[in-house]
C-alpha cells in the first residue's frame, strides 16, 4: 500500500456495533466464527487508534432501526431477518433512551475513539449502502477523496459502501481483516463472497498491518 495523504484520506467504519461485534449481539451465532478468525474487533480498534494518533479523519456509518422502520411493506431476506430479531433497534430517532449498551450501541472498546468529539457519526443507513445517509456529503465537505473502508459486515454494508463510494468517484481501499461476515449452511460464507468482489472492484485490498505501515 502506498503512503497516504492524511489530509485527503478518511477511515470509514460501518456498523461497529454490539449486535455485530459482541458475543452478546443478536447476530453472533452466524458472524462470530468469521469475526474471531479475522480478529476483526482488534483490527478495527487498531485502525481507530492509528487514525486518531495521526490526525486522520474518522467517519462512522451506523445502522439503526426505529419503531417506524418496522412498518415497511416489503423487505429482502436479510432485511426481514434484521427486523425480526430486532437488530440495531432504538426507541426513536430523537431519544437515547435504552441506547447505552444495547445492540445498537458501539462496542465498548471503541467508544473512546468514536465519542471524542472529532469522529463524524453520519446519519444511519437503512439497508446496506450509504445512498440513504449523509456519508458522501460529509466526506465531500471535508475535501476527502480517498477512503479506507472497514467494519461490518463484509458482503452487506461494507461491500455496498464500497460500491457506492466507487461510483461517487472516491478511491476506496478495503481492509480485509477488519471486517467479517455471516456463515450459514444455506447460503455459505459471506466473507469469501465479499473478498472476491473486493478484489474485482476496490482500488486496493489490504490488511490492517499494511494500513498502519502506510500511515
Amino acid at each position: 500500500m502506498d503512503k497516504i495523504d492524511r489530509k485527503l484520506t478518511a477511515i470509514v467504519i460501518t456498523d461497529p456495533q454490539n449486535d455485530f461485534l459482541s458475543p452478546d449481539g443478536v447476530t453472533w451465532g452466524v458472524v462470530g466464527e468469521s469475526v474471531t478468525k479475522n480478529n476483526t474487533v482488534a483490527h478495527i480498534e487498531t485502525l481507530l487508534k492509528t487514525a486518531k494518533s495521526n490526525n486522520i479523519a474518522v467517519f462512522i456509518s451506523p445502522h439503526y432501526y426505529y419503531p417506524t422502520d418496522h412498518k415497511w411493506q416489503f423487505e429482502g431476506a436479510l432485511e426481514k431477518m434484521m427486523h425480526d430479531i430486532k437488530m440495531f433497534d432504538r426507541k426513536g430517532a430523537l431519544t437515547l433512551d435504552g441506547f447505552e449498551n444495547s445492540g445498537a450501541d458501539w462496542l465498548a472498546s471503541y467508544k473512546q475513539y468514536i465519542e471524542d468529539g472529532e469522529t463524524v457519526v453520519v446519519s444511519p443507513h437503512k439497508v446496506y449502502g450509504p445512498e440513504t445517509n449523509d456519508l458522501v456529503l460529509q466526506l465531500r465537505k471535508r475535501g476527502i477523496d480517498k477512503v479506507i473502508l472497514a467494519g461490518m459486515s463484509a458482503n452487506l454494508c461494507v461491500e455496498a459502501h464500497m460500491r457506492e463510494l466507487l461510483e461517487q468517484g472516491f478511491d476506496v481501499t478495503v481492509v480485509k481483516d477488519a471486517t467479517a461476515a455471516a456463515i450459514t449452511p444455506e447460503l455459505g460464507d459471506g466473507y469469501v463472497a465479499a473478498l472476491i468482489n473486493f478484489g474485482f472492484m476496490a482500488n486496493a485490498v489490504v490488511t490492517t498491518e499494511e494500513v498502519v505501515a502506510a500511515i
